[in-house]
């Protein structure tokens, strides 16, 4: 098998089962794009054993006519994400060398379709940062440009399937973190529901933020294996019990709005700006009703979201001792010495601000000024989100105010690296389902995308109208 060329995972499916190609012939053909093919430093392992026995297993299935949804579907998964008896690091020295115990619960969904698990992807160290140049293994490529940054946290997971090296991709999201790079690699970014996709054997950043969900070529491949990960999980207390709803709420029209801020914004990129404008004109001469509206808190949402997770990262963080498991100093002559030297090599710049900054807002007396402020802030964002939800089907925006930016333009200036979730950190604040599309390209030939957020738990009405407006 010298080509193959990916359509979506029910055209595999056929193929496989028409006996067009064997899983096993599938699998090497996208181990040696994976081997030969990552200019985009994207992979932080690939698993040729496993994969191959998985294969193998998938070809008795095909041959038997037991074969899952998923039979043929290769698929690889963020650093972050655990898979038993391989290696997992979320991009840190802390955890080099560290081999998962278990199996995350949506990797075990996936496998239960007769999905093969070929690799791991580069990612910012915790999945903290927005351009993937926090990884402790160099950064990561954008496949439309090199000389540019494919968007973070999971960068290795979107420049591998804007490359088309893998079918589909799995990353998580806490602020951004699969559609902005979604956007900068001109793939679709799936942030589901909070609690939809349980979050057991994800490696932890902000617990009340993290979701994992898919990067894939087509909204019905996202469609297909959020069904599958998603729904409740008794390893997962946050997951949710409410009933998956797979059949939308389908309408002629419907009511889209999107915030007058945005539009008149000094740092939008004018040809993102005019790309989005001529979207809402489409939909407007499509007979849906399309309306600007305010968005109180718009200006308070990047700081409340980073004092949440950086306490929540402080905590979480903190398991990481040099002492119970992952990297421990050898310079270490104590208990003291054991905390402090292992820490400080094994976690990187980016990592040490965080918790720093999150143990500062947790602390004596700075508790209620910081973080219990914050947190009413975030109710408040809650509930205007509900609000202008419960008038309108979605809130529509770029899913990134500019193109993805050079690599190293931003790396020395946090702030303005923190301000790239401004147009997403909504959806984690306020728990809500939001999905990336690609919304057109730049003179350049950069991409761009369209964000699309919904009601809590209305997936399908998302997967609807994202696949009416791609």
């Amino acid at each position: 098998m010298e080509h193959y060329t990916f359509h979506s995972f029910a055209h595999t499916r056929s193929a496989l089962l028409a006996n067009e190609f064997s899983a096993t012939e599938l699998t090497e053909f996208y181990l040696r794009k994976a081997e030969t093919e990552d200019k985009y430093n994207a992979f932080r392992g690939v698993f040729r054993d496993s994969a191959l026995a998985l294969a193998k297993k998938v070809d008795e299935k095909v041959k038997a006519g037991t074969a899952g949804k998923l039979a043929g579907a290769i698929i690889g998964i963020k650093d972050n994400i655990c898979y038993e008896g391989h290696k997992v690091g979320a991009a840190s020295k802390i955890l080099e060398g560290f081999e998962s115990l278990f199996s995350a619960t949506a990797v075990e969904r996936l496998l239960a379709e007769d999905a093969i698990i070929i690799g791991r992807l580069n990612c910012d160290e915790f999945a903290m940062g927005s351009s993937n140049e926090n990884s402790a293994f160099g950064g990561v490529k954008n496949p439309i440009d090199l000389d540019r940054v494919p968007g973070g946290s999971s960068g290795g997971s979107a420049a591998a399937m804007g490359a088309g090296l893998w079918m589909a991709t799995l990353g998580s999201d806490t602020g951004g973190s699969i559609r902005q790079p979604a956007a900068f690699c001109n793939v679709v970014g799936l942030k589901p529901t909070y609690g939809r996709i349980s979050r057991y054997g994800l490696i932890a950043f902000a617990s009340s933020f993290d979701q994992i969900g898919p990067f894939t070529k087509t909204v019905e491949d996202s469609e297909m294996l959020f069904n599958i990960m998603a729904g409740r999980d008794e390893m997962d207390s946050t997951s949710s019990v409410k009933p998956l709803e797979t059949v939308a709420k389908t309408k002629d029209k419907y009511h889209f709005v999107y915030y007058n801020e945005v539009l008149e914004s000094s740092g939008m990129h004018p040809e993102i700006k005019q790309l989005f404008v001529d979207k809402i004109a489409a939909l407007k001469a499509a007979g849906h009703e399309v309306t600007g509206v305010s968005f109180p808190y718009l200006d308070h949402m990047v700081p409340c979201y980073y004092v949440l997770t950086t306490a929540e990262a402080s905590s979480n963080l903190a398991r990481f001792d040099g002492v119970h498991y992952g990297n421990r100093s050898s310079d270490s002559k104590d208990i003291p010495s054991t905390y402090f030297n292992s820490r400080t090599e094994g976690f990187g710049p980016e990592v040490q601000r965080r918790i720093m900054l999150g143990t500062f807002v947790l602390s004596t007396g700075y508790y209620d000024a910081y973080y219990a402020k914050a947190q009413r802030v975030r109710r408040l964002i809650k509930q205007a989100t509900d609000d202008m939800l419960s008038s309108a089907d979605f809130i529509i925006s770029p899913t990134t105010p500019h193109p993805a930016f050079k690599t190293g333009e931003k790396a020395n200036d946090p702030i303005a690296l923190y301000l790239e979730d401004i147009f997403t950190v909504q959806a984690n604040l306020a728990g809500n389902p939001a999905i990336s599309i690609p919304l057109g390209n730049t003179s350049e030939g950069l991409s761009s995308g369209l964000q699309i957020t919904a009601k809590s738990f209305a997936e399908a009405d998302l997967f609807a109208i994202a696949s009416k407006l791609t």
